[in-house]
This record gives C-alpha cells, sequence and structure tokens, in this order.
C-alpha cells in the first residue's frame, strides 16, 4: 500500500505546495539578494590570499595551498568550497604576487560560484620592528545555476506519483550562467608578535544576477588581529643538527560584515611544534538575528607543522560543532587544509633585514 494516495484532494494539495515551494526557494537562489554571503573558512590563516590580498607572497618564499570545506553535509541545503593559491615574494621588488582560484557549491540545486583572482602587495617598512603591506586584487567571478534537480507537477503522474515527463514545461533555462569582474583591497600591520589586519572585498560591488535583476553583490568588510606569546623553545636533534621547536599560544580574532551579517571568530592557537591546537567561538552575542542570539559554532583545529632547513609543510583539520537554532543535526562543517612553502632564495646573497608575519599558518 503506497503511504502517499494521489487520488486525494489532500495529496494534491501538499504536492503543490512543495512544487510551489520549491519554484520559491529556485528564484531566491536565482535572484541572489543583497543579503548574499561569500564563503567562509574556519581555518582562515591557512586561506591568506582568500582573506586578505595583502597577505600575497608574505612568508618571503614560494607557497602553495589547498583549502576544502564542506558545511552542513547532513542536509540537502548543505555548501561546498574549495580554493587552491599560490604566491611568491619578489625580493628586489619588496612585493609579492599571487594567484587564487575559488569554487563554491550552494544548495540543492548546485548555485555555482567560480572565481580567479590576481594579487599584488607591497612590503613597506615603517620603522624599525614595524612594517605595512597594502594589497591589492583584480578578479573574474562566474555564476551559475542547474535546474536539472528540478522537478514540476507537469512531469508526474497524478494517480500513481511517479515522473513520466523527463523535462517541464516551465521554461526554466538549465544553462543560466554569468560572468563579472570584482577588485578588493587590503592592509595588514605587523610587528614580531602582533597584526592588525583588514580588507575590503567587492568594492565595486557588482550585479550578480542570473535572470537580468538589479542584485548586487554587498561589499564584504573584514577586519584580523592577533598577538603571539613565544615561550621557551623545544630543541629537535642532537650536535650540529639541533633546531628549535616553536613553543607559543596566539590569541586572535577576526571580524567580518557584509550586507545584513556580521560574524565574529574569537579564539587562540596553542603551538607545540609538530603540533598546533586551536578553539574558537563563532557569533556576535552582542547582536540578535529575528530576535534570536546569533550564536553559530565552536570550532576546533588540529595542525601538523613539518619545518625543513628549506621548506615547512602543513597539514589541518577543523570541525565546527552548531551551535545555532539549526542544531546538531546539520551536520556541522569539515575543513581541511594542505600549505607547502619552499625557497628558491639563493643562499650566497646577503639576507635583508626583514619582519616575519607572526600570524598562524592555520
Amino acid at each position: 500500500m503506497n503511504l502517499i494516495c494521489f487520488d486525494s484532494v489532500g495529496s494534491k494539495l501538499e504536492l503543490m505546495l512543495r512544487i510551489v515551494f520549491l519554484v520559491c526557494f529556485c528564484m531566491l537562489l536565482v535572484v541572489g539578494s543583497v543579503t548574499a554571503q561569500d564563503p567562509q573558512y574556519s581555518q582562515f590563516y591557512a586561506a591568506p590570499l582568500y582573506l586578505n590580498p595583502a597577505f600575497a607572497g608574505a612568508t618571503n618564499q614560494n607557497r602553495a595551498g589547498v583549502n576544502y570545506r564542506n558545511q552542513w553535509p547532513a542536509i540537502d541545503a548543505n555548501f561546498n568550497t574549495i580554493s587552491a593559491f599560490y604566491d611568491t615574494y619578489i625580493e628586489d621588488k619588496n612585493s609579492g604576487i599571487g594567484v587564487l582560484i575559488t569554487r563554491d557549491r550552494e544548495g540543492i540545486l548546485g548555485l555555482q560560484s567560480t572565481s580567479l583572482a590576481v594579487q599584488y602587495a607591497y612590503d613597506l617598512r615603517i620603522v624599525k620592528g614595524l612594517s605595512f603591506r597594502p594589497g591589492f586584487q583584480a578578479a573574474i567571478y562566474n555564476r551559475s545555476i542547474n535546474f536539472d534537480r528540478l522537478t514540476f507537477g507537469d512531469q508526474f503522474d497524478p494517480a500513481t506519483g511517479d515522473v513520466i515527463n523527463p523535462t517541464s514545461a516551465e521554461g526554466l533555462n538549465t544553462g543560466q550562467s554569468k560572468f563579472f569582474p570584482d577588485i578588493s583591497a587590503g592592509g595588514l600591520l605587523y610587528s614580531k608578535n602582533a597584526w592588525l589586519g583588514f580588507a575590503a572585498h567587492h568594492l565595486t560591488q557588482p550585479n550578480q544576477s542570473l535572470i537580468g535583476e538589479e542584485s548586487r553583490l554587498p561589499r564584504k568588510l573584514s577586519t584580523h588581529a592577533g598577538y603571539k606569546f613565544f615561550f621557551k623553545p623545544g630543541e629537535m636533534g642532537d650536535g650540529f643538527y639541533t633546531r628549535a621547536r616553536e613553543r607559543s599560544i596566539a590569541p586572535a580574532m577576526q571580524y567580518r560584515h557584509q550586507g545584513t551579517f556580521d560574524q565574529m571568530d574569537l579564539g587562540f592557537y596553542f603551538t607545540f611544534e609538530p603540533l598546533i591546537i586551536g578553539t574558537w567561538y563563532r557569533g556576535v552575542p552582542f547582536k540578535k538575528v529575528n530576535g534570536f542570539n546569533n550564536n553559530e559554532s565552536f570550532v576546533l583545529l588540529v595542525g601538523f607543522t613539518k619545518k625543513g632547513p628549506k621548506d615547512i609543510l602543513n597539514i589541518g583539520y577543523s570541525y565546527d560543532f552548531t551551535i545555532s537554532q539549526l542544531g546538531p543535526g546539520s551536520g556541522g562543517a569539515h575543513e581541511f587544509s594542505l600549505v607547502y612553502s619552499w625557497s628558491t632564495r639563493n643562499p650566497r646573497k646577503p639576507p635583508k633585514d626583514k619582519l616575519f608575519i607572526p600570524c598562524p599558518d592555520f
């Protein structure tokens, strides 16, 4: 016996309501209202070029990395974000350049955004022990959606509920896609122990609508800061090959504002090389949204770092424990990062007296 009888008026009404809901949900995604948010990473320092273009070339080495995030995997309306980057430092020009590719896929309809960005940053020494890096980014975006996952009422057999028509007469174009340019800028002020950065993304607020309407991508304004306390280092190796191992703790924060959304990350990193552990609170407890407290998640990070004579390998995993109204049934969020840095500098060339940014690598 079928659980749903399509001969009954109630069941037909239920089916119609589901179809209306899907169509409305579809249109909300297509129009892309001005309250849309950019994807986020919990390991934001492991995605430095995504965080702030001023980080381009910040390690004074070559660097390549990959970041992946799966948010709310237990529900259909989940988010998958992946990005890859490469940057390098041009010592003679005090400059860093970088390339960033990001793809984000949202919801059951596969609303997808892909971007390719190039970045430039300049390292400016203000006084001894204090430097500033302004950065700039130019990007091209492609935004698309796939309607093939939707099923409409004219595709069902009203007697059995089976899909009998592979296509619908609704006339939705399955190939909706749009390209648009975008520019962003940022800055980073840092000393041996502290850093303070800011970034402004989508300065031109490009129109992202897929149906010819006016739907501006809102500016994203963010600031990030922290302070690293160094402890007595450990040791690795024997004799001539002895090398210090970092022991430190770094409280840090990030605050983001985009459209009507505000979000804050507040926590710390503990480095006991080669192990790095971090924990975060994400939310804005002093600002309510629709009458509810703005508490999103607690984040736990575990990382591994391997430092060689001329290279560094960082591997990180983090999990977001959801504490919002969505609840733990969403599946939280899983995030992975892999970053490799290496030097091609001529060892015979005298090194410059230059500060290194103390912020964490995850």
